[in-house]
């Protein structure tokens, strides 16, 4: 929706200290052998501790074939990494949803041109209506 439009992401966020200590944690919880890597079940328990689902097959499988190919399972800053990915991507849709309904002032669960048209006014007065009418045809290409 409106990632095509601005082109980027917002900056991703540094994980504060005690984030950073509660993955370590649940990495360490996770790897009950101490071998120093978690296996793709260990991984699959780390995110249900941590994000509350279960991840696919398939995302454990694509974490694990991306992290280290060649190894027997994702080591600590492999799994930090892919935890602080999954945490600014889980941010960035919640950024979404929140600016959605910003502009579904009426609740109906899509936007209209005129939804677009107030919102820019409020926010961008300036912005010359082809560029919001442009942003709207965007919007309806997602």
């Amino acid at each position: 929706m409106f990632p095509s439009v601005a082109g980027t992401r917002p900056r991703a966020c540094e994980a504060s200290a005690s984030e950073r200590r509660k993955w370590v944690e649940v990495f360490k919880a996770c790897d009950e052998d101490n071998k120093g890597h978690l296996s793709r079940e260990d991984f699959k328990v780390a995110i249900v501790m941590l994000f509350g689902y279960k991840p696919s097959k398939i995302e454990a499988d694509s974490v694990m074939s991306s992290v280290n190919p060649n190894s027997s399972g994702i080591s600590l800053e492999g799994f930090l990494d892919v935890v602080k990915r999954k945490k600014d991507a889980q941010l960035y849709r919640n950024e979404i949803r929140h600016l959605f309904t910003a502009f579904d002032v009426h609740y109906r669960g899509f936007l209209t041109l005129e939804d677009f048209k107030r919102a820019f006014s409020r926010v961008a007065p300036k912005l010359p209506e082809r560029t919001v009418l442009e942003v709207f045809r965007i919007y309806l290409s997602c």
